[in-house]
């Protein structure tokens, strides 16, 4: 992790708030979905992201078994096809338990291993664990978020939540951090938090997921299809900012983002 590592985003959901019904429409689509990941490591993807429950705000939770439906046959192809990293997004216990049997490398939970029996499932993978924080659930969490000291108090859930791991025999050096943009925060807790990248990377390895996300609509003022220069300045700012991944839709263009930042600190 000596460089900055993009994770390309693949959501079988039917509404995720940027590429919903992309790759699932009530049934998967798998050699779309195949081809789109063949082509986002080709593009320079180290690592991709497979979510099967919509974490947008205001949506509506799905069963266990939907997410398993979603979620498993993605995993299980990609891992029989392609060499890398897959990362499940996911809260659920028995999710986690099934994708790192199926070939996944890495259990990425915006609700940080909270939801019940999900810290002891991770555990017992013996996989890393992205712990993200997320002031309550998508269906209200951007309904008027407030906070005394965003970062202080984002900093203080995942120093606790890292001393939950350690008991249940995660260690640190298993652990990534995301602050969590845009989950249960405004623009102005968002652009706190980014400031303070640097401090929260000084601690560890740290993912940031800004792609395309309303951070960006709100200081653009564009729609989600026309947010792609914002993301890349993100992208750019969160790499100087120490992020050891970064999310994203956009691969190629978020790659060519890295090597020009590579290129001129190696010169």
């Amino acid at each position: 992790m000596s460089r900055p590592h993009i994770m390309g985003i693949l959501n079988v959901t039917p509404d995720s708030f940027s590429d919903g019904g992309r790759f699932f429409t009530g049934e998967l689509h798998l050699d779309r979905i195949l081809n789109a990941a063949e082509q986002m490591l080709a593009d320079g993807a180290s690592m991709l992201d497979i979510g099967g429950e919509s974490t947008r705000p205001g949506a509506e939770p799905i069963s266990e078994q939907q997410e398993i439906d979603r979620v498993l046959p993605v995993v299980q192809a990609i891992a029989a096809r392609l060499d890398t990293v897959i990362s499940v997004d996911t809260s659920t216990a028995s999710v986690m338990t099934a994708a790192a049997a199926a070939g996944a490398g890495l259990i990425n939970d915006v609700r940080a291993l909270q939801r019940e029996g999900a810290l002891q499932a991770a555990a017992a993978t013996n996989l890393p664990v992205c712990l993200m924080h997320m002031r309550g659930e998508p269906k209200e969490m951007q309904n008027a978020p407030h906070y005394g000291d965003v970062v202080g108090e984002v900093g203080a859930f995942l120093d606790q939540r890292i001393q939950a791991c350690a008991a249940a025999g995660i260690q640190r050096d298993r652990i990534i951090l995301d602050p969590g943009f845009g989950f249960g925060k405004t623009l102005t807790h968002n652009i706190g938090l980014f400031k303070a990248l640097p401090a929260f990377a000084r601690d560890g390895l740290v993912l940031v997921g800004v792609s395309r996300k309303s951070m960006v609509g709100d200081i653009c003022q564009r729609g989600v299809e026309q947010r792609l220069p914002g993301s890349l300045a993100l992208a750019l700012l969160a790499a100087q900012s120490g992020a050891s991944i970064i999310r994203v839709h956009d691969v190629a263009e978020t790659a060519d983002v890295l090597r020009v930042l590579e290129a001129v600190h190696s010169c």
